[in-house]
């Protein structure tokens, strides 16, 4: 999500033409280039600047609505202007920092949630943020701590506590990854899409690792009755050669899930595993 430097990759290959013979070329044919060319689309144009009439309300919300379309540096330009006129925001500087995590300045990112804190000292999404900026530097024990701040706060997000478990899952505690990862869907069945449409990757380090993250999750939903949605990670677990997938016969919440009809045709199917 960094801004790129625009990189003009064409790999073609030139024929020379006698001068005399050149037939003059239609504009399709100057159009049309060779399927062997890589051509990198123009950079997206910038944003009218930040207009200094307007109110620091217009220029947040203008700031919003660019942040909402991934337009993170120009979303970041009304922010800053918008604290210019409004010095003090502790949303304003958390949505700055949001912006400024999704370019991968963590430092600066950091030091608007920072502000955010020290202008509102219960204000429990600043705390989650930094948290997500120490889990993706993977300082995940300073991770859990800023996240257990939020959670102390805000005891009913499940984002919170879906947080929470990534961080523990990405130190192989598993058992606390569970037990965060289970409060999070007994808060919001459906928190895992949520953050698997926006926000930060979960950082599993290793093919075992990812496996074994969505045989945890299958378990879950089997244990809240969600049929589906654990055959779903339970076939990716058996995809990726998680090599516990027997445990699916002993582990009582797979107790119901295992009379049922799909179950039965996914282990005898038996997913290959997808190399990687």
């Amino acid at each position: 999500m960094r801004r790129q430097s625009l990189l003009c990759l064409l790999a073609s290959t030139f024929v020379s033409i006698p001068v005399f013979a050149a037939p003059v070329p239609t504009t399709l044919q100057m159009q049309a280039p060779p399927a062997e060319q890589v051509q990198i689309a123009p950079p997206t144009l910038r944003t009218e600047a930040p207009s200094p009439t307007a109110t620091a309300e217009e220029l947040e919300t203008r700031g919003d609505e660019l942040r909402a379309g991934k337009s993170y540096f120009d979303a970041l330009d009304y922010y800053r202007a918008a604290l210019a006129k409004r010095p003090n925001s502790p949303q304003i500087y958390n949505k700055a920092g949001i912006a400024e995590l999704m370019t991968q300045h963590f430092r600066d990112a950091g030091k608007s949630f920072e502000r955010a804190i020290h202008g509102d000292r219960a204000y429990a999404d600043a705390y989650n943020n930094l948290g997500v900026i120490e889990y993706e530097t993977k300082k995940f024990g300073k991770a859990i701590k800023r996240y257990k701040q939020a959670i102390e706060l805000r005891p009913t997000s499940a984002s919170f506590f879906s947080n929470l478990g990534a961080a523990y899952f990405a130190k192989k505690d598993f058992v606390e990854a569970s037990t965060a990862y289970a409060q999070a869907l007994e808060l919001d069945p459906y928190v895992f899409d949520h953050s698997s449409h926006s926000g930060v990757s979960a950082q599993l380090s290793s093919p075992e690792d990812r496996a074994h993250y969505d045989y945890v999750l299958a378990k879950l939903y089997a244990k809240i009755g969600s049929a589906e949605r654990s055959l779903e990670y339970l076939k990716k677990a058996m995809e990726e050669g998680y090599k516990k997938v027997g445990d699916v016969y002993k582990d009582p919440e797979f107790a119901v899930l295992r009379k049922d009809t799909r179950f039965t045709d996914l282990m005898a199917a038996k997913p290959q595993s997808i190399p990687e």
